[in-house]
């Protein structure tokens, strides 16, 4: 039964008792009804007349506000308060609360408050009566006020690690820019963690959310006291630093983030190593809303990433147009997938002792129809990032079995595969799938994959080039020697080859530690039987000195640039097809 609907229930009872006070048997069903309606209320209620002094109420009023041991029906309301008051249960001028509560009463005025007693929230409705007195309402709505905060506070913070989320990010970073004096400099930084994504994929989603967690537990106790640190999604945070008039100060911050987050984490038994990028803009030069400032800021934190992640970088002017520039790249590479405008292109590899091509490697090439042939170093970075270099992989992958399958016999063919082709579910039904529709032998054909597939050398990386082996096709890891932990890699999986990377040929006939590089490398390569091929050859005194050394095969611009598959049968035919000026 709700308040009001109890108090119309009182008020016609009390009416028929007064105006038939000589009909005793329906004065008693009246009380009836009256007894019923009070003690079956789910509110406390209590009346008053004209003067303050109670005429009737409910045991529900009286255990609310702990009055049960009172006499209270006749007592004037403010006679009760201050007895309260002086046993330290009320606070607040008694006479004033008082005397407000009459004169609302006798205004007509209808009046809502929420009082605090005894540790619980209480709803007060007062509610004039004719006549003069009033009826309270009292309700308790502890548990409503709690729910209340409780959905308000999730609608405002991330759930993981109780950081502010985007709302409530938004929000103060409003406020602060309402604050902040006009010497003042407000900072907002954009925190993106690297190679997160490996850490989820290796060791899982539990370990990857107890990550985060310390993540954000490290981040607030690395700010000050009145910025905010908030997680916007994933791995990707926030933190506005208010009230700096120095860019200085937004300096030492980063720094302190990037140290702070790069220490290592201990969890569940796992020592994990993370780095992370960070991206500032700074108000008012850089902005002076929050959409303007965050998106200033993630331009910022995509140069730190495209300048080696571990580091910040403030906002620039420019750095707009560069992102311009780079949304039109990836629309463009979409569009020109559906063109069929990539296509493998084939450089010949070379046995160094019988001086014949034994293989080809196939280098992705975009023809443009308007800027002609684009080096892959303009576009595959970008493919890698927006996960387009899967699409682009299995194309090349695909094209390049096709081909090799019209090659002789002996002659195989190298098709790279990048870290985020190599983490496809699909990797090996496509590799399958390449093999059957072009009929080309497993045996001829070589994957090539870098240092970073293997960076966190998991069970399911090696599951999956073990796999590939049993196939028959040979992995090869490409640009040996450029890594931290190349030597730990040829213990954990027995490749088909390891291809030394250009920089060490390059300098072969003026440096000698390369020399003793190629030397050791070879001679590894003997000793593990496998195969040695020597990137960016391009004269015949670096083909002398590799040939001296041991090495097995030999790559590059001495013998021809890469070229499209309808010229592979003339650099067969033709040993040396040195590429233009």
């Amino acid at each position: 039964m709700t308040a009001s609907a109890a108090v119309a229930i009182i008020a016609i009872a009390l009416t028929a008792a007064v105006l038939d006070r000589r009909a005793k048997g329906e004065i008693g069903r009246q009380q009836i009804v009256l007894d019923t309606a009070l003690e079956n209320m789910s509110q406390g209620l209590c009346m008053f007349d004209a003067e303050g002094k109670i005429i009737l109420f409910n045991e529900r009023y009286a255990a609310m506000l702990r009055r049960s041991d009172m006499q209270l029906t006749g007592r004037l309301l403010l006679d009760i308060l201050r007895e309260e008051a002086a046993k330290g249960q009320w606070n607040g001028d008694a006479e004033q609360f008082f005397a407000r509560l009459v004169e609302d009463a006798r205004e007509g005025r209808t009046t809502t408050d929420v009082v605090r007693r005894f540790e619980r929230s209480i709803r007060v409705v007062n509610q004039p009566m004719r006549g003069g007195g009033w009826v309270a309402t009292f309700e308790d709505i502890t548990e409503w006020l709690d729910a209340q905060a409780k959905i308000s506070h999730m609608a405002r913070h991330d759930a993981l690690t109780n950081l502010a989320n985007r709302v409530l990010f938004h929000e103060q970073l409003e406020q602060g820019l309402r604050r902040a004096a006009a010497n003042d400099q407000l900072a907002v930084f954009c925190l993106d963690l690297d190679h997160f994504k490996d850490i989820n994929d290796s060791l899982g989603h539990p370990i990857g959310d107890a990550l985060l967690k310390q993540v954000g537990q490290r981040l607030k106790a690395t700010v000050g006291e009145h910025d905010t640190v908030a997680r916007l999604g994933g791995d990707e945070f926030a933190v506005v630093q208010i009230g700096r008039s120095e860019e200085a100060a937004a300096r030492a911050l980063a720094r302190r983030i990037v140290e702070v987050i790069s220490a290592p984490y201990e969890i569940a038994d796992h020592q994990i190593v993370i780095g992370v990028s960070i991206g500032i803009s700074l108000s008012p030069q850089d902005g002076s809303n929050p959409d303007e400032l965050l998106k200033n800021a993630d331009l910022a934190l995509y140069r730190a990433k495209a300048d080696g992640r571990g580091t910040y970088r403030f906002f620039e002017t420019g750095m707009d147009a560069r992102a311009q520039a780079r949304r039109l790249l990836d629309m463009d590479m979409r569009a020109a997938l559906q063109r069929d405008e990539f296509q493998p292109y084939y450089q010949p590899i070379r046995d160094v002792v019988s001086d014949r091509v034994v293989a080809f490697e196939a280098l992705l090439r975009w023809n443009h129809p308007e800027r002609g042939l684009i080096s892959p170093i303009n576009f595959i970075p970008l493919a890698e990032e927006t996960g387009l270099i899967v699409q682009l992989g299995e194309l090349v992958l695909h094209r390049a079995c096709a081909d090799a399958a019209t090659w002789p016999d002996d002659i195989g063919v190298a098709v790279n595969l990048s870290p985020v082709q190599f983490k496809s579910p699909n990797l090996i039904a496509s590799v399958t799938e390449a093999l059957r529709n072009s009929g080309l032998a497993a045996r001829r054909l070589e994957l090539e994959i870098t240092e970073s597939v293997l960076l966190q050398n998991s069970e399911a990386t090696l599951t999956t080039l073990h796999d590939l082996r049993a196939m028959g096709v040979r992995i090869s890891l490409d640009d040996f020697g450029t890594g931290y932990s190349s030597l730990s890699y040829l213990r954990s999986f027995p490749f088909d080859k390891i291809k030394i990377d250009r920089s060490f040929v390059s300098e072969l006939a003026t440096r000698e530690d390369s020399v003793a590089i190629i030397r050791a490398v070879t001679g590894l390569g003997r000793s593990l039987g496998i195969v040695t091929t020597a990137e960016g050859v391009e004269n015949d005194a670096q083909l002398e000195l590799l040939r001296r050394e041991g090495c097995t095969q030999a790559q590059g611009y001495l013998f021809s640039q890469p070229r499209p598959a309808c010229e592979v049968g003339m650099m067969l035919d033709r040993p040396r097809l040195r590429a233009s000026a």
